[in-house]
């Protein structure tokens, strides 16, 4: 009688069937150790290494812009929000709403600090700054609202954090200045909505022979206006800047025909009302009426 050969269970097979490939060899356990395979160097093994790291230290410095400019555009923003509190013209800021935007200010400028070293030379124009656009939105509002005047682009650098050299191009002065002409619609609105006439400064404008003529808000957006069309395209988005200069044109509308309401039938207007500003553009009420009373 032959011998019936029994065979032994493998440590720690618990009863399990053995894996094996296509070939019917066993397959290496999952938590084995992996091999490590030594691969052999070249001459030109440190040269791709060291665009290795160059890559790296490109996509980790990028990071760090993208975050701090994203930061920056939100207390830009909040600037902004503060500034449309106020409600005169050529008058200085309450000080209650400054000291909001110098605390602000102060985090712009520590967050700024933080990028300093990786936006020098060829770097600045490598990566994209869009929350500078938003900066000279805001510090140019904040500029209008007690000047009545344009921020130059030198008083827009001179705006920056003393402690930083990031130097502002020519394209983050313009499309900051047509992101303005946004806030300047919305506070004019704002403003003739409560007082029920156009925003003026003192004593702004030109002598007509009867005295001095007052400066208003409409008359500033479209001197703005008049020069963004005669400037030649920046920043080499010729897309963008087209639909900027699309996007102010339509305000400058919106309040022109916001005075228009104003001086032919201010006198009919009741108390609290609202301009609706859609009124003759893509969506909005067309021939009805132009009011829209506040509840």
């Amino acid at each position: 009688m032959s011998e019936v050969i029994v065979p032994k269970k493998r440590d720690g097979a618990m009863g399990v069937g053995i894996k094996r490939d296509h070939q019917g060899k066993e397959k290496a356990k999952r938590d084995a150790a992996p091999t490590t395979i030594d691969h052999p160097r070249n001459a030109y093994t440190s040269m791709f290494e060291s665009f290795r790291d160059e890559l790296d230290e490109h996509h980790d410095r990028r990071m760090r812009i993208g975050k701090v400019s994203r930061d920056v555009t939100a207390l830009s923003k909040k600037i902004i929000f503060s500034l449309q509190r106020v409600r005169k013209l050529s008058q200085p800021i309450p000080e209650r709403i400054q000291s909001e935007i110098d605390g602000r200010l102060k985090e712009i400028a520590e967050l700024l600090e933080t990028i300093q070293p990786d936006v020098q030379g060829m770097n600045r124009h490598r990566y994209p700054l869009i929350c500078l656009e938003e900066f000279v939105e805001a510090v140019s509002f904040a500029h209008y609202l007690r000047h009545q005047t344009l921020m130059t682009p030198e008083e827009a650098q001179a705006a920056l954090p003393a402690a930083t050299t990031i130097p502002l191009t020519a394209a983050d002065y313009v499309f900051g200045v047509f992101d303005l002409t946004g806030e300047m619609m919305r506070f004019a609105t704002a403003v003739t909505a409560l007082t029920g006439s156009m925003p003026t400064g003192d004593d702004k404008g030109e002598d007509n022979g009867e005295g001095k003529e007052k400066r208003t808000i409409l008359t500033d957006m479209q001197d703005v206006s008049s020069m963004l069309h005669i400037c030649p395209t920046l920043g080499g988005r010729s897309g963008v800047y087209a639909k900027k200069l699309s996007i102010m044109v339509e305000q400058v509308h919106k309040v022109e025909r916001l005075g228009y309401g104003v001086a032919v039938r201010g006198n009919e207007r009741p108390k609290g009302w609202m301009p609706d500003l859609n009124e003759g553009f893509p969506g909005g009420g067309g021939d009805g009426e132009d009011i829209t009373m506040a509840d």
